[in-house]
């Protein structure tokens, strides 16, 4: 049987001007994030100089993200984005099946 949770991969490339930006942003809604009803897991990765930021989140389901994405210090950070990125951020949700 498959796991019901939701697995997801983010990566976010930010203009290289605001990679501190971008980075500074999402570290500083780590605490916050982690402690939603519904967050199991929720980390940043840097790309080893690629430019990237990558965050790897796993939720109880599609309304715990849903929940975070509605936050107020959620759309800060993607308002910010708006303006920072070099491109749309690419997401893979992703279903564990072992």
């Amino acid at each position: 049987m498959s796991d019901p949770r939701l697995y997801l991969f983010a990566r976010i490339k930010p203009k290289a001007e605001h990679l501190a930006d971008a980075r500074r942003a999402v570290l500083d809604i780590l605490p916050p994030t982690r402690a939603e009803q519904g967050c199991d897991l929720f980390t940043v990765h840097d790309g080893h100089g690629d430019g990237c930021l990558y965050l790897y989140e796993i939720w109880t389901d599609e309304a715990a993200l849903a929940f975070h994405y509605d936050q107020p210090y959620t759309k800060v950070v993607f308002e910010k984005y708006q303006g920072w990125l070099a491109e749309e951020p690419q997401i893979t949700k992703l279903t564990r099946i072992d």
